[in-house]
């Protein structure tokens, strides 16, 4: 009875979902496990610090960092032969299992007294090397569960979590590091994905094949599908799916100066401390969740202008930084950035989820998450030399600048494509949860 009338509480959109037993049991552990890896982000380059030979510490927390993050790119790559071919549950098990175990003995071996930086990095390294393909089976295990017209709502759900853990997880991260080694605090990063793998191995046994289109997904493999480079070859077939993923990884890119570029604009214009730079970040996140959930809720919008218009609003949230404005100016405009951006990675996986045949949805996610491994760390590899010409403020400014321009850019790609005349046998109307007008 509290269950239904907890239920009914819910926006009209989220109720089903927490209808459904499969998912209802799934989120939480996806939960858990993305507010471990919001801590880890602390642990990870703390404990770095704490391990690293004299004078050696900014080039084993760079290492360390990118150990975290960007073999997932070269896995997507190199095990797409085998991967291609197994259920979106078990690509998130086999990763979630590999980060349980490989993060599980950073506290083993810190504790031994035989954490060595190489190992360390290492670890690290083997942890993320399935990462793309985890986030890939993360949401396309959600397409299968669940009817299309609930996607964008879990989506929605997936995604506010991220954005959760990057304002809980590192707070939490302090806090606990005051009473215990970071290294134990990876290893409860670790046990969030050991209890993840469970759950998704019970999931899958009491659910079976959930969706529809599951029978699709699990089935032999198309010609061709065995290839590493298959999901990019299936992207450049697909224009629109193309398109999205250009934006996207331009989008993250132009956001890289820019994060690189606050902390210095925190302390060299602004001569605040710390404090101040966690509070930009933690109105940010707040803001996202909050936009993240408000998108579930919608049933009918046209779906690129409100992609493009996510875009070319948080490009404007940025420029008031280069006009000199006071902090609670900024902090203000930080937070409605967070909010406009909140919803763009739902609506990304969501058209995804709509245009990518499902035997193919796994392989296309890994694919794209692939390719935006390696906008972020571009983008902030140029911020250093952009913050030495333009300075701090100039940076941010520019950023927007250059955000904004890149939606109009992309808005004037789309009015051009759907002028052409000809279309596509039944993808004219682009019906799907987004509605009729998905495809303006």
């Amino acid at each position: 009875m509290t269950s239904v009338r907890t239920t009914r509480l819910l926006p009209q959109a989220y109720r089903p979902l927490f209808a459904h037993a499969g998912f209802k049991r799934l989120l939480p552990a996806l939960a858990a496990s993305d507010l471990g890896d919001g801590m880890s982000v602390v642990a990870v380059a703390w404990l770095a610090i704490e391990i690293a030979p004299p004078g050696r510490s900014g080039l084993l927390l760079g290492a360390a960092l990118a150990a975290y993050g960007l073999p997932g790119a070269l896995g997507a790559l190199l095990f797409g032969r085998w991967l291609r071919r197994l259920p979106p549950a078990r690509l998130l098990t086999a990763d979630s299992r590999i980060r349980a175990v490989l993060l599980g003995c950073v506290p083993l071996a810190w504790a031994a007294g035989v954490l060595h930086p190489v190992l360390y990095v290492a670890l690290l390294a083997g942890s993320s090397v399935l990462h793309a393909w985890g986030n890939a089976g993360r949401y396309s295990l959600v397409a299968q569960m669940l009817p299309a017209q609930q996607r964008l709502a879990a989506n929605a759900l997936l995604s506010s979590s991220v954005s959760a853990s990057i304002v809980i997880g590192p707070a939490l991260a302090g806090f606990l590091a005051m009473v215990v080694s970071p290294a134990w605090l990876i290893g409860l990063d670790a046990l969030s994905f050991a209890v993840l793998a469970v759950l998704v191995g019970r999931v899958r046994a009491a659910d079976g094949k959930a969706g529809p289109e599951a029978a699709e997904a699990e089935g032999a493999p198309q010609a061709g599908a065995d290839r590493p480079s298959a999901g990019l070859q299936l992207l450049r077939k697909q224009p629109e799916l193309l398109g999205v993923l250009a934006l996207t990884w331009f989008f993250n890119f132009l956001y890289g100066p820019a994060e690189v570029a606050l902390p210095l604009h925190v302390t060299d214009d602004l001569h605040a401390g710390a404090g101040l730079l966690g509070l930009y970040w933690a109105l940010f996140g707040v803001g996202a969740v909050l936009g993240g959930l408000a998108v579930g809720t919608l049933r009918r919008f046209p779906l690129w202008p409100v992609t493009l218009g996510i875009v070319a609003g948080w490009g404007f949230a940025l420029v008031p930084f280069g006009l000199g404005a006071s902090a609670p100016v900024t902090l203000a405009c930080f937070t409605l950035g967070g909010l406009i951006y909140g919803p763009f990675t739902a609506l990304s996986y969501t058209l995804f989820q709509e245009r990518t045949p499902a035997a193919w949805l796994t392989t296309v996610l890994a694919a794209r998450s692939a390719a935006l491994l390696t906008a972020g760390p571009v983008g902030t590899a140029l911020g250093g030399p952009l913050i030495a010409l333009m300075g701090p403020r100039g940076v941010l400014a520019a950023s927007g600048i250059a955000t904004v321009a890149l939606a109009a850019v992309g808005a004037a790609v789309r009015i051009r494509s759907t002028r052409r005349p000809a279309s596509r046998p039944g993808r004219a109307n682009g019906s799907g949860p987004c509605g009729a007008a998905a495809r303006p």
